[in-house]
């Protein structure tokens, strides 16, 4: 079956969608977009598309069954709950909402109008992520108590909407929430704390307060431990996953760097009685374990193709003949997991609340 979608905002993201949609995705067709600006409009014309003169005029087109918003976040209630009242089905970028107040009335709309609605959490098909999720399935590290999720860059934010705060920048709600998703994903276990330290380095005007450098611990219910990170000014960076578990430890330095892992042979070390000497003195506590109790290895797995397989189940779903992957009130637990983040910085707290 055929289905043909239109696209709300035709910047970096919509063009996104719009080339791999083009070349990957058999079953739908973009036919055309809307956009304020005139020259992303022109743009779309040159590539064979329909530039609408507004968004009630792209909704109003009844060829169109599917349609992606692609604005800046505080635009996206506004179109989202336009469109599903159009009788469209609905794919928003993320982050969904700029809250969850916003998120719970779209997901009301969404289930009056009995259509499908979903957010493009595209990094839960990405490469390093998997590789952490599998090799904590598979019991390999043993039962987890540690895991770091970081993603640092030195060059500030970018330079558009991204750093007003009024249209929803900031890296809680650009980069946060994609390790938010990820992390509860993979672990099976509901939030039971959170302390965050979200800071503004380079964005301190009142126009321009918006949070550039974050740090969010989490404690699950399980007893897992996590933190996650968001640098934007960090001229060294850190590993971009650390995975401690009680049979061995996993670390990812780079997005298509695979992983290493070392593995303990035997959980419960023998002292011995003697002061090892090493570059931080004499110790035993830190001192490195024999190589004959360890094993190393270096994993990877195949790249996955996200927007291919994210569309193809909005397509199904549309269709009845699956579920969605990316469910509403699963991006309800990252919001309310945003919130609380925030709220811990904001007033210097650790939030216990299960999420």
């Amino acid at each position: 079956m055929k289905h043909t979608m239109g696209i709300i905002g035709f910047g970096g993201m919509g063009n996104h969608h719009y080339k791999h949609v083009t070349e990957e995705i058999d079953r739908l067709t973009v036919k055309g977009v809307y956009d304020i600006k005139d020259e992303r409009a022109e743009y779309a014309k040159s590539l064979g598309m329909k530039a609408y003169g507004s968004a009630e005029e792209l909704l109003g087109d009844s060829e169109i069954d599917l349609v992606l918003v692609a604005t800046p976040n505080n635009w996206h209630k506004h179109y989202v709950e336009a469109a599903l009242r159009a009788g469209k089905n609905v794919i928003c970028e993320k982050p969904v909402m700029m809250n969850s107040t916003e998120l719970a009335e779209v997901m009301e709309t969404a289930r009056q109008c009995g259509k499908v609605f979903t957010v493009h959490q595209n990094r839960r098909w990405d490469r390093d992520y998997l590789l952490v999720k599998r090799e904590l399935e598979s019991g390999t590290l043993g039962k987890p108590f540690f895991i770091e999720s970081r993603v640092e860059g030195a060059r500030g934010i970018p330079g558009d909407w991204r750093c007003t705060k009024v249209a929803g920048g900031g890296m809680m709600l650009d980069w946060g929430v994609h390790l938010i998703d990820q992390m509860l994903m993979m672990i099976d276990s509901p939030v039971s704390e959170i302390y965050a330290q979200v800071l503004n380095v380079k964005y301190q005007n009142p126009e321009n307060d918006v949070d550039d450098n974050l740090k969010i611990n989490m404690k699950f219910k399980n007893g897992v431990c996590a933190m996650i990170e968001v640098g934007t000014y960090n001229m060294l960076t850190l590993p971009r996953w650390y995975v401690c578990g009680d049979k061995g430890t996993m670390k990812i330095d780079d997005w298509g760097s695979g992983a290493d892992i070392v593995y303990a042979k035997d959980v419960e070390m023998v002292w011995e009685n003697s002061i090892i000497y090493t570059a931080a003195g004499p110790t035993r506590t830190m001192a490195p374990r024999p190589r004959e109790t360890v094993e190393e290895k270096h994993v990877d797995i195949d790249e996955k193709k996200s927007v291919y397989l994210f569309y193809e189940n909005v397509l199904d779903t549309i269709e009845g003949k699956a579920e969605l992957i990316v469910k509403p009130e699963e991006a309800m637990r990252s919001m309310k997991v945003m919130e609380a983040a925030f709220k811990s910085s904001d007033e210097g707290i650790c939030v216990k609340e299960e999420i």
